[in-house]
């Protein structure tokens, strides 16, 4: 059938987190696989992951987390959203980890508590810098206080985000560090410990954001793409996910002809143009037409013109491509490769955009 695939490379995933896991001295790393892993396919992630030791997940629904213990994971799960009072017996009857966020939030908890006996394991995220979801500094105490004095509330660790830890200015993220661990001494002092603390996503690592914490967020590294340019690139890893679309026909055009909406493409010669079964809709990056390119029989060839809903044209110039045959869109194929972060670099946008727009119309294949 003629659509675009995505081809997911589960080896690379484990390679990657074979040297992402040497490399954390120790610290457990949380894989993160929410929004079916960046677009790789979130059960055959985690699958991969787990048979390489990989013990913790973090998702943002429910519902994605429910999918995973359906697919037979056994790790620990995160979910990441803001707490659902009614999904709270959920948490509990599939083993799930719910964040809390507020004094509303624990109150929930304590009631649940209250009322059935049982409490869910749990995280309390702390608001550091990102103003989203979070408890303020001023709310700690009161909080710890709470966890004292309800000895079954089943709190397993504390954790924030960082708003700027891929960026080259760091300063902003050392000041979320330090609120951090304002919040953590407020309850050491009050003789209350955490199982877990976290704070470090991709670029806390690679920028080693991660210190007086025992667990690592990781999310697009495990998939072999940096966050950002502005970080090192530190590890050798290998992108996971490779896209392709076909060639569904192609047709000879005079030189001058416009191509595609608005005419912006005009032909500079007598050349081939080929259409390829992909659009926007399809979660190809729109703005890359103007500097892009793909990749076909080990030569690279310029996107003719804007992209369309379903489709998109290729100057092939003095080649003639075969119907049937794929042109790679992004990542790497063996002998070609067009990075994620290049693409994100040219139209100005992150790498987790570009992957995360794939679409239901896409075909995914995992190779081991």
């Amino acid at each position: 059938m003629n659509h675009p695939k995505a081809i997911v490379h589960l080896d690379r995933l484990a390679r990657n987190y074979k040297i992402l896991s040497n490399s954390v001295n120790g610290k457990r790393i949380m894989a993160v696989v929410k929004a079916n892993a960046y677009g790789h396919g979130a059960i055959e992630c985690s699958k991969t992951l787990e048979d390489k030791g990989c013990d913790f997940f973090s998702v943002f629904t429910v519902e994605e987390a429910k999918e995973l213990r359906s697919a037979g994971l056994k790790s620990d799960i995160l979910i990441l959203s803001k707490l659902e009072k009614e999904s709270i017996q959920t948490a509990i009857d599939n083993d799930l980890i719910v964040n809390i966020s507020s004094i509303d939030d624990l109150d929930s908890i304590i009631s649940f508590l209250e009322k059935n006996g049982l409490s869910p394991r749990f995280h309390m995220k702390i608001e550091t810098g990102m103003n989203r979801l979070g408890f303020d500094l001023s709310d700690i105490s009161l909080s710890i206080g709470k966890l004292l004095d309800y000895k079954n509330l089943n709190c397993e660790g504390i954790y924030t985000h960082y708003a700027t830890s891929d960026e080259g200015d760091l300063s902003y993220a050392h000041l979320q560090r330090k609120r951090f661990e304002q919040a953590l001494k407020i309850a050491n002092e009050m003789g209350y410990t955490f199982k877990y603390k976290h704070i470090s996503n991709s670029g806390g690592l690679l920028n080693e954001l991660s210190s007086n914490t025992n667990l690592l967020r990781l999310g697009i590294l495990l998939y072999g793409i940096y966050p950002s340019k502005e970080v090192e690139k530190k590890y050798v890893l290998e992108p996971v996910l490779e896209f392709k679309a076909p060639i569904v026909d192609y047709r000879k055009t005079q030189k001058g002809a416009m191509v595609s909406y608005g005419g912006l493409y005009t032909t500079k010669k007598d050349t081939t143009i080929g259409i390829i079964q992909c659009g926007f809709a399809d979660g190809f990056p729109r703005p890359w037409f103007e500097k892009g390119y793909v990749f076909y029989n080990g030569k690279s060839f310029k996107i003719a013109g804007r992209v369309c809903m379903d489709q998109f044209m290729v100057d092939f110039e003095n080649e003639i491509p075969k119907i049937g045959d794929e042109v790679l869109i992004y990542g790497s194929d063996g002998k070609d490769c067009i990075s994620v972060e290049t693409i994100a670099n040219a139209i100005n946008t992150s790498p987790y955009t570009i992957t995360t727009a794939l679409k239901k119309r896409t075909n995914w294949v995992f190779k081991k």
